[in-house]
């Protein structure tokens, strides 16, 4: 029976207290961090338990924290991406509602990780009751000592700043969130340089996302062995799920990375619902390809879903039914990204909004002879082209809808109709 971490104690009431924390054993990693490890030490630690981070890329955290350049004479800065927009993606807001010492724990160990004395907290605006409660938090970080000038008597200093943003998809993507926490308009900026060479301020900038650095208090305090002990060698660890769309049960599941997405769907969210048969799921947020019903028996980790040709990503898992139209899930799904993108590139800006006349003409029953191999040309067109990963993303999800379900987008077409409404 797997037991519940990231989620334990923020299922109970009043969690999000720094006194129920604590009780739980709170903040206990980082004083023994400032005890015990150097930040090379730390760091390596994080290394050996093959942390990956929960934010979409999969990146290995430990690897990240350790490109931050020890020589510099620049200060260095912890970035926390709480931006999340990706559509059927609900898990951080969870923890920062919930919990939000466990995250802001896990700031303060990465900061002393990468020699970081200020940190920014970037968060979407409308999470209003995150924002509460993570005032809330800081407040009483600071008032205990676990915040602020010689933490714990240890000589390490953070203050940990809270941005709000504005509500940009595009700010979730590294460097335009640094673009935005500077003042700017969110936009991608080119890399190389990376965000651990010149990020915020052109001074070394590590980003995580707010479910990675919840993990490490429990790394500190339970073990590499434990950790590395839940789910598959490659990708171990708790994971948080978002099950939404057509199924019994949605909600946020804790449960081992690597558990069957069909496990998943059928066992934990309930399945389909009642007369209805699955048809597709995505398994990672809107930008993650599509898998129809008969791909269900693929592992949730980030290996065996490249394998297949779709991600991981934000693990928002969302379920269509046999009663839903495919060709109108992508037309909404272009039209988010196409709303979302920032302009700055060609191929994002004006190929979403040729595939998205496309699909609402497709969809509207005003279908062309043809149109299919447009929307393919298009999307190759994008995907490889693009500035940066929305328009990669946004052709990704399209292209794997029109390939899985090909007829359906023919039928469109040669019907003259939606055969769904």
């Amino acid at each position: 029976m797997f037991e519940k971490v990231l989620l334990k104690n923020a299922e109970k009431p009043d969690a999000h207290g720094i006194e129920a924390y604590e009780a739980a054993g709170g903040y206990q990693a980082l004083a023994k961090v400032l005890r015990e490890f150097s930040p090379d030490g730390l760091i390596q630690l994080v290394k050996d338990s093959n942390l990956k981070g929960r934010g979409g890329a999969g990146f290995p955290t430990g690897l990240k924290w350790g490109f931050v350049p020890k020589d510099s004479d620049k200060p260095k800065y912890l970035c926390c991406n709480a931006d999340e927009s990706e559509p059927g993606t609900f898990k951080d807001r969870v923890i920062m509602e919930g919990d939000p010492h466990m995250m802001l724990e896990g700031m303060a160990l990465a900061s002393y990780a990468i020699g970081a004395e200020v940190a920014y907290l970037y968060i979407r605006g409308e999470f209003v009751l995150c924002i509460e409660r993570l005032e809330t938090a800081l407040d009483e970080a600071y008032r205990k000592g676990y915040l602020g000038r010689d933490i714990l008597g240890s000589g390490f200093n953070l203050d940990i700043h809270m941005h709000l943003g504005a509500g940009a998809y595009i700010c979730g993507e590294e460097t335009a969130m640094l673009e935005s926490i500077e003042g700017r308009r969110g936009e991608p900026k080119l890399k190389p340089p990376f965000p651990a060479v010149a990020g915020l301020y052109e001074c070394p900038t590590v980003i995580n996302n707010v479910e990675t650095l919840a993990c490490l208090p429990h790394i500190v305090n339970r073990g590499v062995e434990w950790f590395r002990g839940i789910g598959p060698e490659q990708s171990p660890g708790p994971k948080l799920y978002c099950l939404s769309g057509h199924v019994q049960k949605p909600g946020v599941y804790e449960l081992p990375m690597g558990i069957s997405l069909r496990e998943l769907v059928d066992d934990h969210a309930g399945g389909a619902r009642p007369g209805r048969k699955i048809k597709a799921v995505i398994p990672g947020g809107v930008s993650a390809p599509m898998i129809p019903e008969s791909g269900l028996d693929v592992t949730m980790d980030f290996e065996s879903l490249t394998a297949i040709d779709t991600m991981l990503g934000s693990a928002g898992v969302i379920v269509l039914d046999d009663g839903d139209c495919i060709v109108r899930a992508a037309k909404n799904i272009n039209e988010f990204f196409h709303e979302e993108s920032c302009g700055k590139c060609t191929p994002c800006r004006e190929g979403l909004d040729w595939t998205g006349k496309i699909l609402h003409r497709m969809e509207a029953g005003e279908g062309r002879q043809g149109d299919l191999e447009q929307l393919d040309f298009l999307c190759g067109s994008i995907f490889g082209n693009s500035f940066c990963a929305l328009g990669d993303g946004a052709a990704w999800a399209l292209k794997a809808a029109i390939t899985q379900f090909r007829d359906e987008f023919v039928q469109h077409v040669e019907e003259g109709r939606c055969p769904f409404h």
